[in-house]
This record gives C-alpha cells, structure tokens and sequence, in this order.
C-alpha cells in the first residue's frame, strides 16, 4: 500500500529548518515512490517545481548506489572476500553483479540482518535546499576516486547523448549514473559543486545542495524587510531601560546609580529581584535589597535582563504559549551551558538568547490587523505570491526577522546571532558559536518535547559539542531539565 507524505509535517520541517530523514534497509519501489514525493513536497515549496524528474532521477541514482554498496559488502562478506583487497576485489567483481540479480531478495535480507541502512535526508535552510542520501557503509578510497573520476570525464560531455555513446565502465554504481547525474545538474544550471560524497559521522553521505530560487529569496528578503521597517509604529525601548543601558556603558557609573535608577522601576524591581532570587543562581538565601542584587548579577548580567524585559514590555501578547516555550528554552538553555560549557560569561547570554531566540515569531502575534492589510497591500503591489505572507505568518524567516528586530534595538552581537541562527546553528560567526549552539541544543530539547521534532532530526555535531553521542544520553539529560523546570524547585544540578 502506497505511504502518503505528511505534507502538514513536511511544512512544520520546512518552515523550523529541521531535516526530514526516511530510512529503509531494502528501498523497495513503494519507499522510493513516496521519497520522490516528499521531494515534490520541498521542491514545490520554494517555486521549483518542475524540477522534481531531475532532480528525483539523481536522488534515485544515488539512492541505488547506496543500496548496491550494502549489497556489495554483505556479498564480499558471504565469499570471505576482503573488499578493500585489489585481488580480492577483482575476484569478487567477476560474480557481484550476476549472482546478486539473479537472487536479490536474498542479498537484501543479508543486508537488512547486517543493519545495513539507507537514509535520505531532506534539509531546507535559510537560502538552500540540500538532499543527502546515507549508508552506513564506508566508502572506500578507491570507490571514492572512482566517483572523482567519474565527475571530472563529465566535464568533457556537452550532452547525455555525448555520454551514452561513450564507453565507461558500467560495472560499478559510480559509473555511467554519476556522469549522467552530473550532466543533469548542469542541465538545471546547478555545476559539479552542487554534488559531493564524503565520510561523515561513520555513514557515507552523498550530497545534492540547490540554492532557492533567487526570486523567492529575494521576495522572502524584500518582504521580511518590510515587515520589520512597518514596525517602526511600534514603541521604541522604554525609556528608563535606554537610560539605565547608558549607565551601564558608562565606565564612570556607580552600581548604586545603576541600583538607583532601576528602583524607580516598581515592575523592573520585582522582575530583577524575582530573577536574581529564582534557581538561576541558586542563592543560600532570598535577597530584597537592590544595591545586593545588582551586585550578585553583575552588569553584564543586568544588561541582558534589560533586553529581555524591554522586549517583553514592547511587545504585549497574549500569545502565553510562545512566552513558554521561550522561558523552557532559557532555563534549558542556561543549564546546558552551566553544566557542559562551564564559561561564566555564556550563562547570561544563554540564559537572555533563550527568552529571546522566538520574538521573530512574536513580532506576528503583536501585529495589529491594519499592518496585515498593509503588507498584504505591498504584496499586491510588488506582485509577490501571497503564499510567502502566510509562510512568514507560519514563522518561516523567523529568526531572520528576529535578527533584525534585534540589531534595530541596538542588542549585542551575541544575543543579534542566538536569534538569528538558532535553527542553522553552523551558519552563526565563530565567536559567538557557543552561545547559538547553546540555544539551538535547548530549543531542540523543548520542541522534542512537545512533539515538533523527532529525534533524528537534531544535528548530531551539535549534540558532540556538548559530549552528547547517544540518543539515551541526551533524553536522560532532556528529562532531568524538564523535570527541574517543571518542579518548584527548579534547580537542575550538576550532570
């Protein structure tokens, strides 16, 4: 029975730039039917459409070639044949290619018993569209320059037809397919560059990148920008958070100056004492006196928790849910860089980078209907398909459009690149990579939870960084810090 594509699903992955993974141990025909059309799902996402042949005929291509490395290898296995052996691989080439056709149900079990795996990886990110295809078959490095070899005979075709008429090697699956799918990436204006395999991570990956199509870019760019100079109608930083932000940059202010001008503040006051008295520093004792609190949290500490109570000021929202999942993902946040960064300075900056990462998507729910009317009227205007409001609406762009908020508000670089590269952590500067991968870890961790996410689509490298290698281990450390937020106590200790 034919599997129908969760387009609902495809479109929450595509929006939160998380990647799609379907995994197979045999790829019948009915699996490689439905990833063709969760292809059509993507392609057609970003105007591309038409592409879905081209581009399908090249995922099927390297999809087969996966499949037929996995036979090879439990083949090879099953005749005591060492693969990586010249003599021994000529020997087994003599026989592969009949004996595995002549009984391929048999190979694929052999294979499937063996673990032996295929993923196909779908991830769109801020200006691409990549597909990778995965075994967890090393690829040797002479069936790697085969494939190297392959690519470069193709630079000397003009045509398919020039390709087929040639003779090459068809023996192998890096053979006459590679060619033919290098030519018809050029073919769809895509050059050689836009393919590469390599070893990752113990799987061997081959990868097709497609940048979005560059009138979708730059509608999604002239429209996010719009968006955010309309809302120069909303308020400005209150004033007493600018002033208290000039005493802070000030080298020649005093904490009781600073510790005086937030006591003007009756609702500034309680949110500083609240927090300094919360498990986020875990005190011996309550602490009611300003001068103390602002001492114990310090500048740098004060300067972020400004930021987070002058947007939440500016932007009133009844939206409680998003205010939720924004203060889980700060205590995650801050715990995650407590426990396995262990830099003082990347506490505040995660801790403030979780409350804020989403007012991308709170900036919509703040947006009165006269400024939807109005967008809705550049739209019109500037001829821009009305489906990319209602992406943006859905939180596509979102980050980017918080980035932006946030450099308008004069917010420090680090806090500018938690908000703007928390779902393409690999994409943020290098500076501020702690920071942005600290956030990205603990929002994966909160939309696990909910249910947004599976688990094989948070990046792995990310999970390394935090010395994170098994699926165990970074539930066990999901479940301690929901449990901790979730209780009265807050506190979630050392790991």
């Amino acid at each position: 029975m034919a599997k129908i594509v969760d387009v609902a699903q495809i479109n929450k992955a595509f929006v939160a730039s998380v990647p799609v993974t379907i995994k197979t141990f045999t790829l019948p025909h009915e699996t490689e039917n439905y990833i063709e059309d969760v292809l059509g799902v993507y392609l057609n996402k970003f105007g591309q459409g038409e592409l879905k042949d081209r581009i399908g005929y090249c995922m099927r291509e390297l999809a087969v070639n996966a499949k037929k490395a996995n036979t090879k290898r439990v083949y090879f296995s099953e005749k005591n044949l060492d693969i990586n052996n010249s003599d021994d691989y000529a020997e087994g080439m003599k026989t592969f290619k009949q004996e595995t056709l002549d009984n391929i149900n048999y190979w694929l079990e052999k294979q499937k018993d063996a673990g032996l795996y295929i993923k196909v990886v779908f991830h769109s990110k801020n200006n691409s569209f990549s597909m990778a295809i995965k075994n967890n078959v090393l690829i040797s490095q002479k069936e790697q320059m085969r494939v190297y070899d392959r690519i470069a005979r193709s630079r000397a075709f003009e045509s398919m037809e020039e390709a087929l008429t040639s003779v090459l090697d068809d023996s192998e699956g890096a053979g006459l397919g590679i060619v033919i799918l290098v030519l018809m990436l050029k073919k769809i204006g895509l050059d050689e560059d836009a393919f590469d395999i390599d070893v990752i991570d113990n799987e061997t990956v081959a990868t097709i990148t497609i940048p979005f199509d560059k009138l979708h870019l730059e509608n999604l760019d002239l429209l996010s920008k719009e968006i955010v100079e309309e809302i120069e109608d909303l308020p400005q930083f209150p004033e007493n958070v600018v002033f208290i932000q000039k005493l802070i940059n000030d080298p020649e202010s005093e904490l009781t100056d600073i510790a005086r001008q937030i006591s003007m503040d009756p609702s500034l006051t309680a949110d500083l004492l609240k927090v300094v008295n919360s498990a986020q520093f875990m005190l011996p004792k309550k602490v009611d006196n300003i001068v103390e609190a602002v001492k114990l949290v310090g500048l740098r500490g004060i300067s972020n928790m400004l930021f987070s109570y002058g947007t939440q000021k500016v932007l009133k929202t009844d939206q409680r849910a998003l205010w939720d999942h924004s203060y889980r993902v700060a205590f995650y946040s801050y715990n995650l860089a407590k426990n396995f960064k262990r830099k003082k300075d990347l506490l505040d900056d995660a801790y403030v980078g979780g409350i804020l990462h989403d007012i991308g998507k709170i900036i919509f729910s703040t947006v009165h209907p006269e400024l939807l009317e109005k967008i809705s009227r550049f739209c019109n205007e500037k001829e821009l398909h009305h489906d990319i409001l209602e992406e943006l609406s859905a939180g596509l762009n979102h980050a980017m459009i918080g980035g932006m908020i946030a450099e308008k508000w004069n917010f420090p670089p680090s806090l500018i690149s938690a908000i703007k590269f928390h779902h393409v952590p690999e994409q943020s500067p290098k500076e501020h990579k702690d920071v942005v991968n600290t956030v990205y870890l603990a929002n994966a961790m909160s939309n696990l939870e909910s249910g947004k996410i599976t688990f094989d689509q948070i990046n792995t490298k990310i999970m390394l960084d935090f010395g994170i290698q098994t699926e165990e281990q970074f539930m066990m450390i999901q479940q301690r810090l929901s449990g901790a937020f979730d209780s009265d106590s807050g506190a979630a200790g050392d790991y």
